[in-house]
C-alpha cells in the first residue's frame, strides 16, 4: 500500500498474493474491464507494479483487506517505519561469517540468530541517529533535559518492535546499556555471551585430545563407557570439567569435525577414505564401446559337484558401460589369466569392434597379460581401478542389480555378499540342504548363467528404457574400428613364457600342465624334411590359440628382440607301435617316412662328402676309408659310394705311381696301336 498521485493504491501482489487472497488475479481483471476496481498505474515497463486506488474497491474487499493486514492508515504508518529503518548489509555480512568455538569445532550462527542480531543492529543504528538528530536540534533551541530524549528514543524503539521483530530490551535503563555497548564494541556486543563463551566448554582443546586419544587406543580398546569412565578418572588431576554422560560424549566424538580424527584407527584408513574424502562425479560414456569394465565376481548361484557337495564358482566378466551389456564371460573357479583372455576373446567377438578404452583391476591374471601386451593390441587404452576403491567400479553396481533382478529369482540364489543387511540378500540355506538333490550340475549352471546373462541383456536398461542389446546393435562409435581375422590373430594367440627348442623328435609346449607335441609339415600329414634339415635343435618364440591347439606358430627372435614369422605347425603325427593294430594308411606312412629319412641320410652324406673332396680332408685322399653307414641296405651304401664317387676311376687315373707302372708294362706295338699320351703337369696339378 502506498501513495501515488496523491492516491492510497494497493498493489497487486497485496491483492493477489497468499493462501487466502483478498481477491483473484482473474476476478481482479474482470472488475477492471467492468470498470468495478479503478487501476491508477499499470505494471509495465522494468521496475514498475500495477497498483490500484484502494477507495475503487468494493466494500466486501476492503473489508478482507483490513482483516488480512491492518487499516490502512496503520499500515502505511508501519510501512513509513519500516523504510526508515534500513537493513544494515555490513550487519549481515558480519553475522553471516562469524564463527565461535562449540566444544572444539568452528560452528556458524543459525540464520535465525543472524536475522535478529541483524534486524537488532538496524534498529540500534537508527536509534543512534534519532538521538543525534534530537541532541542537535535541542542544543540549537537552547538545550533541554536528556532524560527527555531517552524517552523519545525509547518510544521509538517500542514502535519499531511491532514492524521489524527486534530483540532490543523492553527497558529503557537496558536499552541505554545495550546502545552505550553497540557504540563502543560494535556488532560483536549484539552476540548472547552463552555463544562462544569457553568458559562454559565441558571439553576444550586439551581434553579433546585425550578424548580422541582414547577413542583411538589400540592397547587397549575401548568403548564409549570405558572411555567416558578412564576421562572423568584423570579430570580432577588436569583441571577438566568431567562429562556428565556417555550420550553427549558419543555426540561430540561422532560430529563432523572430530570423527575424521579417529574413525582410521576404529574402522580402517581404507574405510575413512571412502567415508570422507571427495569424490568425483562422473558421467557414463554415450556410445558403444567407448568404455569396457572387466572383472570377477562369484556367480550367485549353488550347484552340487561330482560328489554331491553344495558348491559355487565364479565368473570373469566383460561390460559395456554405456549399455550395461554382458559382451564376454568365462566361468572358472580362479580369476586367472586364462578365465580373462577367454571373456576379452568372446566380448571381441560379439561386439566386431576393438573397444576405445578397457578398465580392469590389477589382479594377477591381468598382469600376466600387461607382460604380453594384450590389452595394448585390444584398445586404445588401458587402466586399473583404484584398489580398494568397489564405490569407483561401474561394474559393481551392475553386478548388484543383476543379482537382485535375475539371479534372485532362482531358489538357488546364494545371496549378495555377506555384508549385505537385507534379509532378502540372503540364502534360505534350509531350503538349499532340503532340495541339495535338485541343484544344477556343473553342466546345468553353466546354462542357467548363460540364460541369465540373456535375460539382463535383453531387460530395459534404467536411464533411457530400451532393452540393452538394442541399445547396443544400434549404437555407433566411429573411433573403435572393426576387428578382422589378422586382428584375431595378434591380439588372441597367446604367447609361451619361454623358447622352445625343435628337436628330431618336434617341438613341445606346456600349456596348463598339458604337454603338446608339434612339428612342420609341406602338407597334411606329411613332415617337411628339407625344413626339419635346416632348423632341427634351433629355439624359437611360441604363439598358441588357447581356443584351438590344431596348431602353432614359430617366431624367430632377432638380435633386436623383434619377432619374425617362421612357420605353422601342426600336431606331432602318431602312429602305433604294434603292427596288428598300425592301419592302412600308418603302414604307409611307415614306409613313406623310412625311404624319406633314407634319403636325407644319403642327402646329408653326400654334401658333406663333397665339402670333403673339395678342401681336401676326405679319408679317401689320404689312403683311409669313410665307415659305412649303419642300418641302410646295401643299395642305400653303394647310392652314396657312387655320388661321392668312391669307386669311380678317377683317383687311378690321377695316381702318379699306378701311371708310369702302366707304361713301363707297355711295348712300341702297343704305342701303335694305341698312343699313350701322358700330361704330367695335369697329373700332378690333380694330385
Amino acid at each position: 500500500m502506498e501513495y501515488y498521485n496523491k492516491t492510497l493504491c494497493v498493489t497487486f501482489d497485496e491483492l493477489t498474493s497468499g493462501a487466502t487472497p483478498v481477491i483473484k488475479a482473474d476476478t481482479l481483471r474482470q472488475n477492471m474491464k467492468r470498470g468495478n476496481i479503478q487501476c491508477a498505474r499499470q505494471g509495465k515497463g522494468e521496475g514498475n507494479y500495477a497498483l490500484y486506488v484502494y477507495a475503487s474497491l468494493p466494500m466486501k474487499y476492503r473489508m478482507m483487506f483490513e482483516a488480512k493486514y491492518g487499516k490502512p492508515a496503520d499500515v502505511l504508518k508501519a510501512q513509513e517505519l519500516k523504510e526508515w529503518v534500513k537493513e544494515d548489509g555490513d550487519a549481515r555480512a558480519f553475522y553471516e561469517a562469524f564463527e565461535y568455538d562449540l566444544n572444539g569445532v568452528q560452528t556458524r550462527l543459525s540464520q535465525k540468530l543472524i536475522d535478529e542480531y541483524t534486524s537488532n543492529a538496524s534498529v540500534l543504528k537508527m536509534l543512534w541517529e534519532r538521538m543525534n538528530e534530537l541532541t542537535s536540534t535541542t542544543h540549537a533551541l537552547g538545550g533541554g533535559r536528556r532524560g527527555d530524549l531517552w524517552d523519545i528514543v525509547f518510544t521509538q524503539s517500542e514502535k519499531l518492535r511491532e514492524v521489524t521483530s527486534h530483540t532490543l530490551p523492553k527497558n529503557l535503563a537496558r536499552l541505554k546499556e545495550k546502545m552505550s555497548q553497540f557504540k563502543k564494541n560494535g556488532y560483536e556486543s549484539l552476540i548472547s555471551g552463552k555463544i562462544g563463551n569457553k568458559n562454559t566448554l565441558k571439553i576444550t582443546e586439551d581434553a579433546g585430545r585425550r578424548l580422541i586419544a582414547l577413542k583411538r587406543s589400540r592397547v587397549p580398546v575401548l568403548t564409549d563407557s570405558q572411555i567416558f569412565e578412564t576421562f572423568n578418572q584423570e579430570c580432577e588431576a588436569k583441571g577438566w570439567k568431567p562429562l556428565k554422560s556417555v550420550r553427549s560424549l558419543k555426540t561430540w566424538l561422532e560430529s563432523a569435525a572430530i570423527e575424521p580424527l579417529w574413525h582410521d584407527a576404529v574402522y580402517g584408513e581404507m574405510s575413512a577414505h571412502q567415508k570422507f574424502d571427495r569424490r568425483h562425479k562422473t558421467q557414463l560414456p554415450s556410445m558403444r564401446d567407448a568404455l569396457w569394465y572387466g572383472d570377477g565376481t562369484k556367480i550367485n548361484l549353488y550347484y552340487r559337484d561330482d560328489e554331491g557337495k553344495v558348491r559355487t564358482t565364479s565368473v570373469y566378466e566383460v561390460i559395456d558401460a554405456a549399455t550395461e551389456v554382458f559382451l564376454g564371460f568365462c566361468i572358472s573357479d580362479n580369476e586367472d589369466y586364462e578365465a580373462q583372455y577367454m571373456a576379452y576373446r568372446m566380448a571381441i567377438q560379439v561386439s566386431g569392434h576393438k573397444p576405445y578404452e578397457i578398465v580392469h583391476d590389477n589382479q594377477g591374471g591381468h598382469k600376466k597379460l600387461q607382460n604380453q601386451q594384450f590389452f595394448d593390441k585390444l584398445c586404445h587404452i588401458h587402466r586399473t581401478t583404484a584398489p580398494y576403491n568397489g564405490a569407483s567400479k561401474t561394474i559393481e553396481s551392475v553386478f548388484g542389480r543383476f543379482q537382485m533382478q535375475v539371479l534372485h529369482k532362482d531358489w538357488r540364489f546364494t545371496g549378495q555378499n555377506i555384508t549385505a543387511k537385507k534379509d532378502s540378500s540372503r540364502p534360505n540355506m534350509e531350503f538349499i540342504e532340503a532340495n541339495k538333490d535338485k541343484l544344477y550340475t556343473y553342466d546345468e549352471l553353466k546354462a542357467a548363467y548363460l540364460k541369465a546373462r540373456t535375460e539382463w541383456n535383453e531387460m530395459a536398461h534404467p536411464a533411457t528404457g530400451e532393452q540393452r542389446i538394442k541399445m547396443y546393435e544400434q549404437s555407433e562409435n566411429p573411433e573403435t574400428p572393426v576387428v578382422t581375422t589378422s586382428n584375431m590373430i595378434d591380439m588372441f594367440w597367446v604367447q609361451c613364457d619361454r623358447m622352445s627348442t625343435f628337436t628330431s623328435s618336434g617341438i613341445e609346449i606346456t600349456v596348463k600342465g598339458n604337454k603338446r607335441v608339434y612339428e612342420v609339415m609341406t602338407e597334411a600329414g606329411v613332415p617337411d624334411i628339407e625344413w626339419r634339415r635346416k632348423h632341427t635343435y634351433e629355439r624359437f618364440v611360441v604363439k598358441y590359440d588357447p581356443y584351438d591347439f590344431g596348431s602353432i606358430r614359430l617366431y624367430r627372435k632377432d638380435k633386436a628382440g623383434e619377432l619374425r614369422f617362421e612357420r605353422v605347425a601342426e600336431p606331432y603325427m602318431v602312429i602305433h607301435r604294434a603292427i596288428q593294430e598300425q592301419t592302412e594308411g600308418e603302414a604307409t606312412f611307415i614306409r613313406q617316412q623310412q625311404k624319406a629319412t633314407e634319403e636325407s641320410r644319403i642327402e646329408r652324406q653326400v654334401a658333406a662328402k663333397a665339402i670333403e673332396y673339395a678342401e681336401g680332408v676326405a679319408p679317401e685322399q689320404h689312403g683311409l676309408s669313410t665307415p659305412d653307414l649303419k642300418g641302410v641296405t646295401a643299395d642305400v651304401q653303394r647310392q652314396i659310394d657312387r655320388r661321392t664317387r668312391k669307386y669311380s676311376k678317377e683317383p687311378e687315373e690321377l695316381s702318379l705311381g699306378r701311371v708310369t707302372k702302366k707304361v713301363s708294362k707297355m711295348d712300341w706295338s702297343d704305342l701303335e696301336e694305341q698312343p699313350i699320351v701322358v700330361d704330367f703337369k695335369k697329373v700332378a696339378g690333380k694330385l
